[in-house]
């Protein structure tokens, strides 16, 4: 329902509207993800417990996240995408002062699971609003403006962390988040137009407790198997429990007449295609951003700062390098852009693992560049043609699907990586006693990011450009609404 005032405001292009209101809120979300991290050891100090505790501070925003996600698209069909997507966004930045507050690693963990519902909705809701209002052959534009959190806000995280833990507080890295979230919650209540979908039914209860435990119990012993070992009791028996739960949910899913994740989606080629290059694009790049900064504080003795600085040129790349892409797409179509930016991205993997302490910061720079160019290549065509055939009812079910996957190939890239280094051994003992990083590890970690990226393009290969030829068509001009448009997606 219309507020009284709505009248009197000016009907904003949605294509704007949407594209400002989600962009802000992907990138908040994202960068809560990775400028948690720097804060860690400020927040064990201030708590007085141990690093081994402190895990529970990520794992719980993780878990909670995957606990919601498979709900996303239904809660936007029924409710309507702008209602849900705002009471998530409210949700998120609510939690985030939250945070802030805690005075206890209990209520920190707390805060950041009731963190995880709002994020959770976010991204599958507000996907599904960008597609719906960008036309198929306007997608490659849609790319453009998500690239813009998926690019900055992970290299911009280190660098921000480093900085409000050491200049301000570690209270900081969530109070960061109130001034976007509030003016992109006041923004989109005034402007966003809400969109219900008839047909949406009735609540799946078992899909959902089946998706949401299966994929917790699942993102909980990816996340803390590294750690805490794969041979330890409790990580198998959340990782088999939570197959089993989702192998459970597979065969429900196929059977129910209204199910909450719409897994037929998968029949159509190009989305299953796609959404398995995505995965093992989300696995290989994410684990690669993982273990660079890891090999930089721990192997090089770079601070945060440093390490921060020397990760952002990656977001240059790919700010630079998707100007291009949108352009070359109508003609080149996906399949031999997407291959090419997973081989670029295994070329990175393979030229960071020839680096030493002793390589000058300049070559980093080069390499995370070329980094963000082949994030660039890969995502914006990905994006644009993973929903090129998916009907207008279904795309919050697809984008629920799309988020899923690549949730789980963060967290499944980060694990894989994550036990290379410590089943290598990041530190060798010498004589004496003496500990020195064993750089060896770290190059064991990159060989495999090539490889699951290399693997990725081989999976880009089997898309068919006709399939997305509804994507390569060049957009009809709009007088009245293309300069709004090209304004927020240039």
């Amino acid at each position: 329902m219309a507020s009284p005032g709505r009248s009197s405001l000016p009907e904003l292009n949605q294509k704007v509207v949407v594209g400002a209101v989600f962009v802000a809120a992907m990138f908040v979300n994202i960068l809560d993800i990775t400028i948690i991290n720097v804060a860690l050891p400020a927040i064990g100090e201030d708590f007085g417990v141990a690093p081994s505790e402190l895990g529970t501070v990520a794992v719980g925003y993780l878990v909670s996240l995957a606990v919601f996600i498979p709900a996303s698209g239904w809660l936007g069909d029924r409710f309507g995408s702008k209602r849900v997507f705002l009471a998530a966004l409210a949700i998120f930045t609510g939690a985030s002062a939250l945070c802030g507050f805690a005075q206890s690693l209990d209520q920190l963990v707390l805060f950041r699971i009731l963190q995880g519902v709002g994020g959770g909705l976010l991204t599958p809701v507000g996907m599904a609003m960008m597609f719906r209002a960008f036309p198929p052959e306007e997608r490659v534009r849609a790319s453009r403006v998500l690239m813009v959190p998926t690019a900055i806000a992970p290299a911009l995280g280190p660098v921000l962390g480093g900085l409000l833990v050491d200049k301000v507080s570690w209270h900081w890295v969530f109070f960061i988040n109130l001034p976007v979230g509030a003016v992109a919650l006041v923004f989109g209540a005034l402007f966003l137009k809400e969109h219900h979908e008839p047909g949406a039914g009735r609540f799946d209860l078992p899909g959902f407790l089946l998706a949401g435990v299966g994929f917790a119990l699942l993102m909980y012993a990816l996340s803390e198997g590294p750690g805490k070992g794969w041979d330890s009791p409790l990580i198998i028996g959340t990782g088999i429990a939570g197959a089993v739960l989702l192998v459970a949910m597979v065969w429900y899913e196929l059977r129910a007449t209204e199910p909450i994740l719409k897994l037929r989606l998968f029949g159509d080629r190009l989305f299953a295609s796609t959404n398995t290059v995505s995965l093992l694009g989300s696995a290989g790049f994410l684990g690669l951003l993982y273990v660079y900064p890891l090999m930089g504080q721990q192997a090089f003795g770079w601070s945060a700062l440093k390490t921060g600085l020397l990760t952002f040129p990656e977001a240059f790349g790919v700010m630079i390098t998707s100007q291009i892409v949108s352009r070359i797409y109508p003609k080149v179509g996906p399949r031999r852009l997407m291959a090419v930016g997973l081989a670029g991205i295994a070329a990175a993997a393979l030229m960071l693992s020839f680096t030493d302490q002793h390589t000058s910061p300049a070559v980093f720079v080069a390499i995370l560049f070329f980094t963000g160019v082949s994030l660039a290549f890969n995502m914006i065509p990905m994006q644009a043609a993973a929903f090129a055939k998916t009907k207008p009812e279904d795309s919050a079910s697809a984008s629920t699907l799309f988020s899923t996957q690549r949730q789980l190939g963060s967290a499944l890239g980060i694990a894989l990586l994550s036990t290379v280094i410590a089943a290598v051994g990041a530190f060798t003992v010498g004589p004496g006693g003496a500990v020195s990083p064993n750089l060896d590890a770290y190059r064991a970690a990159f060989y495999t990011a090539a490889g699951i990226a290399l693997v990725g393009a081989l999976a880009a290969l089997t898309v068919r450009d006709k399939d997305a030829a509804s994507t390569m068509r060049k957009p009809e001009p709009v007088p009245t609404e293309a300069s709004a448009s090209d304004a927020v997606t240039a």
